[in-house]
């Protein structure tokens, strides 16, 4: 079916102009997905889902990624909050993560396909999360960086990120994040489609056969070439919206805000369908 749309920016973000009805029944599921995959960022103003909505609306788009809480409890519902009666145990220190360029999960072979989030309480300030598309980024390279990018591969851990943060850690913390695991992934990920995107954020270490300084200096530069304007889109939050994210083409992160204002939002995750690390 087509839809009615209006792109956000040139290079990345589009809305969707849809009745709550139609959303939900799934008809327009294969076109929200093909156009997520082209635009990176997709939204819904005016929404206004209820959890149970939330569910059955991602599911209709694929499987949806169950998590396990300390807790013991299982739920595809994930709430992204500060606020500790709200958290579910555990979770507290990987939201911190959030306010730093990343994409999720890559700590797993297949990556989330996608994330849709559905605001409860919002800040008063602050808050707006940004998506950056990494498949324009890519694009945008000169031909003779993109040869020699396609070649190199990048260690990426939960460890990676955390010590970006508590560059004091302690011993007790680093073996815990090192429980985590590791994964090797490429640096221009080669999609089933043939596109290509930049594979970075806080959960880079470091690239394979290069030495700290070079790595460091690559990866950064990496970064702030695609985070240019041209290729983020900042989203500011209304009560009733509704936003997905393609997880496999973009970076995001939230910019800051009053930790203590109970801001939260609701998201539920697609379960990924292409491999990406190339070795444990």
């Amino acid at each position: 079916m087509a839809l009615n749309t209006v792109d956000l920016k040139p290079r990345v973000g589009s809305e969707i102009r849809i009745d709550k009805a139609e959303l939900l029944s799934g008809g327009a599921s294969p076109a929200i997905r093909q156009l997520l995959e082209q635009r990176g960022v997709v939204i819904f103003h005016g929404v206004d889902f209820s959890d149970d909505e939330l569910r059955s609306f991602g599911g209709s788009l694929g499987p949806l990624q169950t998590t396990g809480y300390d807790d013991g409890a299982q739920d595809a519902l994930v709430k992204v909050t500060f606020d500790k009666s709200q958290q579910r145990a555990g979770t507290a220190g990987y939201f911190r993560g959030t306010f730093h360029w990343h994409m999720d999960e890559l700590h797993r072979d297949v990556p989330p396909l996608a994330s849709i989030l559905s605001p409860r309480v919002l800040s008063p300030a602050g808050g707006e999360t940004e998506f950056a598309n990494t498949y324009a980024a890519y694009a945008d390279l000169p031909e003779s960086e993109k040869k020699s990018l396609e070649k190199l591969t990048v260690y990426h851990s939960v460890e990676s990120a955390y010590r970006k943060m508590i560059p004091e850690a302690s011993e007790e913390q680093i073996a815990e994040w090192r429980k985590k695991g590791h994964k090797i992934h490429p640096l221009i990920w080669t999609h089933r489609t043939g596109r290509k995107s930049i594979v970075n954020g806080i959960t880079a270490g470091y690239v394979l056969g290069m030495n700290r300084r070079d790595s460091d200096a690559l990866l950064g530069q990496l970064l702030d070439w695609a985070t240019q304007p041209q290729y983020v889109y900042q989203h500011q939050w209304q009560m009733g919206d509704l936003l997905m994210w393609d997880n496999t083409g973009t970076m995001h992160r939230v910019l800051g805000y009053d930790l203590d204002c109970g801001r939260r939002l609701h998201r539920v995750t697609l379960v990924g369908e292409e491999p990406l690390a190339v070795a444990a």
